[in-house]
């Protein structure tokens, strides 16, 4: 069965997570969104622990209506990298919290920081028959490829244990691909939303094939095992990550590596660091020139969430305004959540939103037609539509669509001017969530990658 996770967001214990970050809250808005299964984030926070047990059905099954979760948790360790840790029951977490608390203090935040290195962490994660990876692997802050080389840099005698990793906001399937050792594992996207609104949970999703929705089927499907496996990963372009290029952390004024290194990565305007972006990260790292994608790899569909697309088709401020809130839930209310509004809808039956800029901008997304400007330095990358959004064409040839195995190369950046006028999404506290320049991607072209139908998928 095809089922929607999102494994990796935070609980209300958090730093800088919203209060509304309850299981309950957490299920209805992950049901709206077309997910069936939810990591509980943080199942090593004692208060957080106990309410897990307080909805769970049995050690092994902790189901709200219709919406399954799945203990995992996020650590930091010694060298501040994190990791993505997925547990097999409540009693394992409740053991995994024992294991790790003598290394840190579990109360100060549902993201524990321990004293201990990413081996260490991994060898834990096996006894207990946890699976593990590392989490926004690219990100220059907090994770795997900001502090290290390679897996057995962060991992070493126990690197063949890690089975996925997840690829943040900044990355996509075509950076991760271009570097032979990912090759053998299996890609995530996950929201690592600190709240449960409609733009922030389930951003990003991976899609399973699993035989049920138990730890023991996400991980085979993990695993690739008796057939199944990952078949759709959902997220941003990578441009719109925060740290997508090389960028100033003050004032957001981008660099190309060249220059970067020249300026000692001091900026030349403000004075501030330079912070290298993930895709000079991922040039550095690459084996290849293209991505060589696995046959397994499933296809990457990059999308943003509906109430966004929702906003910038009909150019409001903010995505809490009436008139996006009042679109959006027609549409949920026709199709039953986002996930199939968004892909799988029909381009005629999207008409029941009364208002052709919004269908025209859903169907533009599907074709990848879109301007893209990248971020960088901690500033989201920010998206546009083109001019020609409205014409018939795009109305009657915009066919559900992935940025999969044929998308182009990561637009480069020219030189870029002072910060921008326009300004990026943004987000409090999330350690991935990530400047940039007034000139369009392509020449101020629509970005359309080639997508192709997923109708059938």
């Amino acid at each position: 069965m095809k089922v929607n996770t999102d494994l990796h967001l935070h609980s209300k214990y958090s730093m800088a997570s919203s209060k509304k970050m309850e299981l309950p809250t957490i299920a209805r808005e992950a049901s709206k969104k077309g997910m069936e299964l939810i990591g509980t984030a943080d199942c090593t926070h004692p208060k957080w622990l106990e309410e897990i047990k307080r909805v769970s059905v049995s050690d092994e099954e902790i189901r709200i209506d219709e919406i399954y979760f799945i203990p995992t948790t996020e650590i930091e360790d010694s060298n501040r990298v994190h990791h993505l840790l997925i547990l097999p029951s409540i009693s394992k977490a409740e053991e995994l919290a024992e294991r790790i608390a003598p290394f840190g203090n579990l109360e100060a935040d549902g993201r524990p920081s321990i004293r201990l290195d990413g081996s260490e962490i991994a060898e834990i994660a096996k006894d207990l028959g946890a699976l593990i990876g590392p989490c926004h692997a690219f990100t220059p802050w907090t994770a795997l490829y900001g502090y290290h080389d390679s897996l057995k840099s962060c991992y070493g005698d126990m690197t063949d244990y890690i089975s996925f990793l997840e690829l943040g906001l900044s990355a996509d399937s075509d950076y991760a691909d271009r570097i032979e050792e990912l090759h053998r594992l299996t890609f995530l996207s996950n929201s690592d939303a600190h709240s449960p609104s409609t733009n922030k949970l389930a951003r990003e999703f991976t899609q399973f094939d699993l035989p049920e929705i138990t730890f023991d089927g996400l991980k085979k499907a993990i695993l690739r095992e008796q057939g199944y496996k990952a078949t759709l990963n959902v997220g941003f372009f990578p441009e719109e990550g925060k740290y997508n290029r090389s960028a100033c952390i003050k004032c957001f004024t981008q660099y190309p590596l060249s220059e970067a290194v020249e300026s000692k990565w001091r900026c030349p305007i403000c004075g501030g660091i330079i912070k290298k972006g993930v895709f000079d990260r991922v040039n550095e790292l690459a084996d290849f020139k293209e991505p060589k994608h696995p046959d397994y790899r499933p296809p990457y569909l990059h999308l943003i969430p509906l109430a966004e697309i929702i906003q910038m088709a009909l150019g409001h401020a903010s995505v809490q305004t009436k008139g996006v809130q009042t679109a959006w839930n027609k549409l949920i209310e026709r199709f039953g959540n986002e996930v199939k509004a968004l892909i799988y809808s029909e381009p005629e039956d999207l008409k029941v939103v009364g208002d052709d800029r919004i269908v025209n901008a859903i169907l533009a997304f599907r074709k990848g037609n879109v301007i893209i400007h990248p971020g960088g330095g901690g500033q989201y990358g920010w998206l546009e539509l083109p001019e020609n959004l409205k014409n018939e064409e795009i109305r009657q040839t915009g066919q559900l669509s992935f940025a999969g195995l044929e998308k182009t190369n990561p637009k480069k950046a020219s030189k870029p001017e002072k910060k921008r006028e326009k300004r990026p999404r943004k987000e409090t506290g999330e350690t991935e969530k990530e400047g940039s320049e007034n000139q369009k991607s392509n020449n101020g072209e629509p970005d359309d990658a080639g997508q192709s139908s997923l109708f059938d998928f």
